[in-house]
Formats: C-alpha cells, sequence, structure tokens
C-alpha cells in the first residue's frame, strides 16, 4: 500500500512538472509602474491581469522595480537590482520591458547618450539567457502635467519614445504603445505619473493584445 501511495506521488510530480514546463513564460520588467505602486488591489496588478488574460497556457512573473532606470548610468540601473537577476534566470519564452520613465529625471536624463546602448544590452541579456526569446519595447506611460519625482512628460514623449522606437526597429523587436494607451486620461494617474487599478487594466489589455497578435 505504501509502495503504491509513493508511486501515485512520483507520478503526479511528474504530471506537475509536465504541466509547468508547458507553460509558456513570460516576464514582465520595469519599474514601479510595473511593480504596482498605484494600484490598490494586488488582483489588479498589470502583470497579474495580463495573465488572466492570456489563461492557463502562460506563466506570468512580474520583475517590477520602483525607481528603475533603463540606463545603465541612471540613479538606480535595472541592471544592478535583483529583479534583473531573477528575470533572467527565469529564461522567459516573452519579455515585456516598460522602462523609461525614471529615466526622463534631470540627473538621468543628463546621461541620455547611453540609452540606446543601454536597451540593447538589456535586450541582449534575455536573448542570451533563450535565444528563443521574443522581446516587447513598451513606450512608457503618459506623465501628468510636469508628474512627480523630476518625472518630465516632455522628455518621455518627444525624447525616450523615439529612442526605444529607433531601438526597436534597429532589433526588429516588437513595441507595445502604452503611451497612446492611457494617453487622455488623467482620472487614472492619481499622482500624476502612477496608473491606478484601471490604468493597470489598460496596460494589460495593450500588452495581451501585443503579445497574441
Amino acid at each position: 500500500m505504501k509502495r503504491r501511495f509513493l508511486l501515485f506521488l512520483f507520478v503526479l510530480a511528474l504530471t506537475s512538472f509536465a504541466f509547468s514546463a508547458d507553460k509558456i513564460k513570460v516576464a514582465c520588467v520595469g519599474d514601479s509602474i510595473t511593480a504596482g505602486v498605484g494600484v490598490k488591489d494586488a488582483k489588479n496588478l498589470y502583470p497579474t491581469q495580463l495573465g488572466e488574460l492570456l489563461g492557463a497556457g502562460y506563466e506570468v512573473k512580474n520583475y517590477g522595480n520602483s525607481g528603475s532606470t533603463m540606463l545603465d548610468d541612471g540613479d538606480k540601473p535595472y541592471k544592478k537590482q535583483k529583479s534583473f537577476a531573477d528575470a533572467v534566470a527565469f529564461a522567459a519564452d516573452i519579455v515585456v520591458i516598460k522602462l523609461g520613465t525614471n529615466d526622463s529625471k534631470p540627473q538621468n536624463w543628463a546621461k541620455k547618450d547611453g540609452f540606446a546602448a543601454s536597451t540593447k544590452s538589456l535586450v541582449e541579456a534575455f536573448q542570451k539567457a533563450n535565444p528563443k526569446v521574443k522581446v516587447f519595447l513598451c513606450f512608457p506611460v503618459p506623465v501628468i502635467a510636469q508628474g512627480a519625482f523630476g518625472i518630465r512628460d516632455e522628455i518621455v514623449k518627444n525624447e525616450i519614445i523615439p529612442l526605444i522606437q529607433k531601438t526597436a526597429e534597429e532589433l526588429k523587436l516588437p513595441t507595445v504603445d502604452l503611451y497612446a494607451a492611457l494617453d487622455g486620461k488623467p482620472e487614472l494617474f492619481p499622482d500624476r505619473v502612477h496608473p491606478n487599478d484601471g490604468g493597470a487594466k489598460l496596460i494589460a489589455k495593450a500588452v495581451y493584445e501585443a503579445v497574441k497578435k
């Protein structure tokens, strides 16, 4: 009886492993907006909502890190955070990168010449972890008025987004226009920078539509 029970547990473990291995792994990389600052209910975090939209065949993980920059020379480079190491170790099949908002701060954008190279090296890290990975580069969401924390919409819209677009074209990567998805909806930004639960829903929807194209 004991041997049968142990055999049952072994088969169950193998089945669970096979089921997990068959899932498409999705890594959501980003700053506080990905991490969920501004969202009141944890179930409404954009990566969580994305997982609900994609369904049981996907495993979506949140690797957002508040305050992080795309710039390697920024005041908090994403590549120097544990979230980055964890995201690379995950070896995702799909990586969604949503960085750039914090890069618009004056102390960071003074080093803007390194933005494209920093973006490319981040993409390359995920491609090295999984050569078959599909990477999506997101345009940052709008900043309402001047925003807070020194974050500036004019820099996001007129400089950062064009740089992300150009880099995506060079690397032949798809983009997700989150700026357009949330533009003209200031009610979704209680603190002028971080989308609320409703804003996170729109982000999840835009990413979902890009991934399922």
